[in-house]
């Protein structure tokens, strides 16, 4: 039977204080929603939605909230789907976290949930990265992982992403059958759980070696493609973690590769889930880049990196010819690392024999006119670089891994490597230090080496818009616009469209996805998609042009007529 979502908030109201899961902030926010209709409704109108991207919300206290009663619900539901789908000796999970409001209290809970459950549960000691998880789940043979995150989201915002045996974010498939188990509970009774410190004493609960971590920086080092060429590694290098969990990781890989000329952001240094000086701590974003530019002018630096909060994203600028400072787009970022990897593969002979591109429908086509002429085949995969890791476990059935040469998203997520199965920004770190210091020993900078791209390839201008639309209104208008979008347009911007590529249909052998991509007249694209992750509208507009100029006009032209606001 429905209940409403007053009748909800009194049930929490009356049980959250003597359950055995805990959080004393939890009381404090319920009881300043009394008589609150509003804020009842947001916390209430439904449960946190669950998906490949497992769970992400703001933090508090509701169903519709990230808190310690939906990541114990999410975990106890993945400890039953564990437990019918494998045999006992593989009943082992692998948590991590990173710096955000309540991650590490999160993660603890998970691994609560999972040791009463009859789970072993490996956690690391500290926080660490996304990639480093990914490793852990495949170094310690789990039957799944645990990240808690919202990656680059803001501060409000905290996540639960659940990883397969594979290293791999979950499938839908699995994602479906995992939901299946997680809505079957009732969320007061139905929760088994063990004080953090009793399963330490039981043994199952377990900290993540220092060696696992050692293991996960050698395999990045690795990925280096500079063969016996020596080159200078004095650049130097600005670099900030937003107060996220790249600190460590990435400092320990560039300063063990050989790059000690390194300026941290000191404001972004250590790990803080407020994120002060960046509200949005997301690499694609001007903002949050703001600082570490202030920084590279004052080093006079060749390059600045940031990576968001867990580390799986990394965005860079790089001084131009006025001693300015220019953000590449990840687009841009791919395109010169896609063609660097390949140049570099090809010189020191060490292009597999049939050498793979992987990317996302909604990045840059310039990339597969790229690979095309070094013969790299390009396979193209839905948004999430989970189909990018996806496409990597297939590869390493057939026998054929060593064919994955390079995988991006225009997301600022890259991998170029099978060590783990989803974008690392260590190993994005890494490559990127060391193309352009590779480059700079020719006099050439990243700035030169892409306008020579463009020369060769054509101007392609890729820009992406996100709109939004928080609650149950801006749910519904979400809905809405799609499903006006699906009914056909002739026209955006002034472009003709001649094709609408509609990914629910599940084209192409993807799977089914709601994204629209219209395929316009002049090798222009629009697509769009609901965020599976954050409550945005996403835009993504790719124009080719004779210049930076037109490219920019043309895509102002599709953006204003598409906008859904």
């Amino acid at each position: 039977m429905e209940r409403s979502m007053e009748e909800l908030y009194k049930i929490w109201s009356k049980k959250v204080p003597g359950s055995a899961i805990s959080d004393p902030d939890l009381m404090e926010e319920l009881a300043g929603m009394e008589g609150d209709s509003g804020r009842i409704e947001d916390a209430f109108y439904r449960d946190l939605s669950f998906g490949t991207g497992g769970l992400r919300g703001v933090i508090g206290a509701g169903t519709n909230r990230m808190n310690v009663f939906t990541v114990a619900k999410a975990s106890q539901g993945l400890a039953d789907y564990i437990r019918k789908k494998y045999p006992e000796e593989r009943w082992s999970v692998a948590v991590s976290y990173d710096s955000r409001i309540k991650s590490k209290l999160f993660a603890r809970t998970a691994s609560e949930v999972f040791a009463a459950n009859g789970l072993r549960v490996f956690i690391y000691p500290q926080l660490m990265p996304t990639p480093c998880l990914s490793f852990a789940v495949r170094e310690l043979s789990c039957a799944a992982g645990v990240m808690v995150t919202a990656s680059h989201n803001p501060s409000k915002y905290n996540g639960y992403k659940v990883y397969g045996e594979d290293g791999c974010q979950i499938t839908t498939k699995a994602a479906k059958e995992i939901l299946s188990e997680i809505e079957k509970l009732d969320l007061f009774s139905d929760i088994r759980t063990v004080q953090f410190q009793d399963g330490m004493k039981q043994g199952k609960i377990a900290y993540i070696s220092d060696q696992v971590y050692t293991d996960f920086v050698e395999a990045v080092k690795k990925q280096s493609v500079l063969g016996a060429e020596k080159i200078k590694k004095d650049i130097s290098i600005v670099y900030s973690p937003l107060n996220g969990t790249g600190l460590k990781p990435v400092l320990r890989t560039l300063k063990e590769q050989g790059y000690h000329n390194i300026t941290v952001v000191k404001e972004q240094e250590e790990p803080d889930g407020n994120f002060p000086t960046c509200p949005y701590p997301n690499p694609e974003i001007r903002e949050a880049m703001a600082l570490g530019i202030e920084y590279a002018k004052k080093n006079h630096a060749d390059l600045l990196l940031a990576t968001d909060p867990d580390c799986d994203r990394v965005g860079i600028a790089v001084r131009d010819g006025k001693g300015e400072y220019v953000l590449l787009s990840g687009n841009e970022t791919g395109l010169l690392l896609l063609d660097y990897l390949c140049s570099r593969r090809a010189a020191l002979g060490t292009m597999p024999e049939d050498p793979v591109l992987v990317k996302t429908i909604v990045t840059t086509d310039l990339a597969e006119r790229i690979a095309a002429d070094y013969g790299v085949r390009t396979i193209n995969v839905l948004t999430g670089f989970k189909y990018i890791g996806e496409q990597i476990g297939l590869f390493e059935k057939e026998g054929k891994q060593d064919s994955y040469l390079f995988g991006f998203e225009e997301s600022y997520g890259y991998l170029s490597g099978t060590y783990v199965r989803d974008k690392d920004a260590v190993n994005g770190a890494s490559l990127i230090c060391e193309m352009t210091a590779f480059y700079a020993a020719e006099n050439v900078t990243l700035l030169d080496k892409l306008h020579e791209l463009y020369k060769k390839y054509g101007y392609c201008l890729n820009t992406l818009h996100s709109y939004t639309l928080e609650g149950s209104a801006g749910f519904a208008r979400m809905q809405d616009i799609m499903k006006n979008l699906r009914k056909g347009v002739e026209t955006i911007g002034g472009k003709k469209v001649k094709e609408c590529l509609d990914y629910s249909q599940g084209l192409s052998g993807l799977p089914k996805s709601d994204v629209l991509k219209f395929l316009l007249e002049g090798n222009c694209s629009v697509a769009i998609r609901p965020s599976g992750t954050e409550p945005k509208l996403k835009l993504y507009i790719s124009v080719s042009a004779e210049d930076k100029e037109a490219a920019e006009r043309v895509g102002k032209n599709i953006e204003e007529d598409i906008r859904p606001l």
